[in-house]
């Protein structure tokens, strides 16, 4: 009855669209309330904490308090920029429509300029600055927004030259600057899954409040009015980041030259097995995210549901899929910490099943698009687009806690920035095949990609140790 009031005064869209929203706005609050009464182990006294305040004379309030200025510091960059990113890109393909350009040479452009420029703008980001290769970004964005008010398409081909570069360095330095930044301020370590579970929640939010800002900024300015409003959030970023202290990667930018940055983050990851797998687990698991992002707007319209499908209602529901997980990270941690294994393999452990999950939820369109009747198809494929993305909102800050533990600071924008070479070769080649291929076979592909990860991520747990980052960085 409930549900029926609420219906009345949403937007005209079919019953099944509007049910799935008020369900996954309900499931949400019910995980915001009850995380409320949960207190994560960083937020208690640990021995690692003890010896902290014996060591620097602090009270557990004021270390405290320190911390989270910093974790607030950092987050209010991240989620302005994440807001402009998700503006742009939930209207990018619509833009580039109303100019009538080769949208696919486009969008290849970007992931190609990726690949081609990851294996050395790490090696920068660690040289001159995570700082000063956070404030390049922004000005990357703020000219490549400009260059899409051009409906030339080799103007439009420049930005997404620029946009490959820019990629790299939104997931790299900005991550960079934070672990690296947490452990010189003498942070305990286990506090830093705070700041990555913050990030994962605040990224499905802002992606909610991108559709609705970008929405509105279009009915107002044209296809345009979100890349403006991306260029005044990140020019508002940029200055929040001005208040930042500057740090680097082995040495300082003096002691240590652009070469040797470049050619010990390769011997690392090719070195140590442990670092390989990481990178290979990124690239296996975000390319299927990245493959599943083409294909589930195709794969609804292709089933012909009732009243249609309102992309925008669904995309919020998914969004705040990636919430939730973000939130039950900590919680979900902590109980395989304590029940199911031990504290020194809980985040390996939790990768495991958050890859797992991901793998039977891609199954499920795999084998309904191959083999069931399409009129029981529609509501389980649904579902598991939730669940896929539940997952992703999980697995985000797990993955981040591995590379801090796994990946020497001194070389963390160098590695990173590796690791996403296999990952841009994994996206062009699942993009390529949604267009040659059944979809069926597309999410068959997608479940095996994370059912690998999910295989990498166990080797790694089996062998995980309390003093793994230690141990990586004596290598």
């Amino acid at each position: 009855m409930g549900f029926d009031n609420l219906s009345s005064i949403l937007p005209e869209w079919p019953e099944w669209a509007v049910n799935l929203l008020l369900t996954m706005t309900t499931a949400l609050l019910i995980t915001l309330l009850t995380n409320y009464f949960y207190t994560p182990d960083d937020e208690k006294e640990s021995e690692e904490e003890k010896k902290l305040l014996k060591s620097t004379q602090k009270t557990h309030e004021s270390l405290h308090a320190e911390f989270d200025t910093f974790r607030y510091s950092y987050l209010s960059v991240y989620l302005v920029i994440m807001l402009a990113d998700w503006m742009q890109g939930t209207h990018m393909y619509t833009l580039y429509l109303s100019y009538n350009v080769n949208i696919s040479a486009l969008f290849l452009t970007g992931f190609l300029s990726g690949a081609i420029f990851a294996p050395f703008l790490g090696s920068l980001v660690d040289k001159f600055g995570r700082k000063r290769s956070c404030i390049v970004y922004c000005i990357l964005e703020i000219i490549i927004n400009w260059l899409e008010h051009y409906s030339d398409f080799q103007t439009l081909l420049l930005g997404r030259v620029l946009g490959g570069i820019s990629t790299n360095l939104l997931f790299s330095a900005f991550e960079s600057w934070m672990a690296t930044e947490h452990r010189k301020r003498g942070f305990p370590e286990e506090w830093m899954s705070r700041t990555y579970s913050a990030c994962s929640i605040g990224n499905g939010a802002t992606a909610i409040l991108a559709g609705v800002f970008a929405q509105v900024l279009e009915d107002a300015f044209g296809h345009i009015g979100p890349f403006q409003g991306a260029i005044a959030l990140t020019a508002l970023a940029l200055v929040l980041i001005l208040r930042w202290e500057e740090n680097y990667g082995e040495g300082d930018e003096e002691d240590v030259s652009l070469y040797r940055q470049f050619i010990h983050g390769w011997k690392i990851v090719a070195g140590d097995s442990k670092i390989l797998r990481i990178g290979l687990i990124q690239a296996l698991s975000e390319g299927g995210m990245y493959t599943f992002v083409f294909m589930w707007v195709p794969t609804l319209l292709s089933m012909n549901p009732p009243g249609g499908v309102p992309t925008g209602c669904v995309f919020s529901a998914l969004m705040m899929a990636i919430t939730i997980g973000g939130i039950v990270f900590q919680p979900l941690e902590h109980f395989f910490g304590t029940k199911i294994t031990t504290k020194a393999k809980a985040a390996e452990s939790s990768a495991v099943f958050a890859y797992i999950m991901a793998s039977l939820s891609m199954a499920v369109p795999a084998i309904c698009l191959c083999c069931v009747e399409m009129s029981i198809c529609f509501d389980r494929i649904l579902i598991s687009f939730i669940v896929i993305e539940f997952c992703v909102g999980l697995s985000s800050p797990i993955a981040g806690m591995l590379r801090s533990k796994y990946v020497p600071d001194a070389y963390q924008g160098a590695v990173m920035n590796i690791f996403r070479l296999p990952l841009n070769a994994v996206v062009v080649s699942g993009t390529y095949a949604t267009e040659i291929m059944p979809h069926y076979k597309v999410y068959a592909i997608v479940s095996g990609l994370f059912l690998v990860a999910a295989a990498l991520q166990a080797s790694l747990a089996i062998g995980a140790q309390e003093v793994g980052k230690k141990q990586v960085k004596k290598d």
